[in-house]
């Protein structure tokens, strides 16, 4: 059979590697937002001591939760899977968090839902489309800062906002879809060619094609924890650092 097998990257989480996004992410970032808006609204109206957390999805890189705590600006606290979460200490973000309350009556968290496994340790059960199954990790984060802020002697209204599904439900923007109609466009035009077994995707911001099995061997990526981005997110936040890393292991990557 003269059969040509094209692939196009499909995931909201970002994390396919060697290209420089998947679509639909962008779109994601924007819908995340809203939820994001929500919570500050949610926050600054409790003041004394209002928090709002936001989960989003990412279950193995907080691409998502990255680039939309940076899209908002309004974000205090960002946790993704690749940085360990540290609660008390000199790295504490419980003390982050109270001190950013006590500059300002209120905080905003961004937490991705695969974030915390080195705290709440690792599921080993699977849902029902094979995925693993992940901890609470907002609900947890929830329930210790509210126990933190008690034992300081106050109170802490905390309220909680789980977009789930809304963000990847939503209709592409222009970006995806213009980027959309270039991804179905050039897996034709690979399979006129006469290419098969290959997946396109922009590298570089250049339309390429990529061999599957190179494409999926080092997927799913993970966001690069001395990189930029997260450089970028400790800058705005001002959260402290929890990846211990020398000099000589610095990267300027994404």
């Amino acid at each position: 059979l003269h059969v040509a097998v094209a692939g196009i990257p499909k995931t909201i989480d970002n994390d396919v590697d060697h290209i420089d996004r998947s679509f639909g992410f962008i779109s994601s970032v924007e819908a995340a937002q809203s939820a994001i808006c929500s919570a500050k609204v949610e926050a600054s109206c409790n003041l004394p001591n209002g928090i709002g957390i936001v989960k989003l999805m990412g279950r193995s890189s907080g691409f998502i939760a990255a680039h939309a705590s940076l899209g908002s600006g309004d974000v205090d606290l960002c946790l993704i899977p690749e940085v360990p979460i540290v609660l008390d200490g000199p790295t504490g973000c419980l003390p982050h968090l109270w001190k950013r309350v006590k500059d300002k009556g209120y905080a905003v968290v961004v937490v991705a839902e695969g974030a915390g496994e080195e705290l709440l340790g690792e599921s080993t059960e699977v849902d029902a489309s094979g995925n693993k199954k992940l901890p609470q990790i907002g609900q947890h984060m929830k329930k210790v800062i509210t126990e933190y802020f008690h034992e300081k002697g106050e109170e802490a209204t905390v309220k909680y906002i789980d977009p789930s599904y809304m963000i990847r439900s939503v209709p592409a923007n222009a970006t995806d879809s213009l980027y959309c109609m270039q991804l179905g466009q050039n897996a034709v035009h690979g399979t006129m060619a006469g290419y098969t077994g290959f997946s396109v995707g922009l590298c570089n911001n250049k339309m390429c094609l990529l061999p599957i099995p190179e494409l999926v061997a080092t997927s799913p990526r993970q966001m690069n924890p001395k990189g930029r981005t997260w450089e970028r997110i400790l800058a705005v936040t001002r959260q402290p650092n929890t990846r211990k890393f020398s000099r000589s292991s610095c990267s300027l990557g994404p």
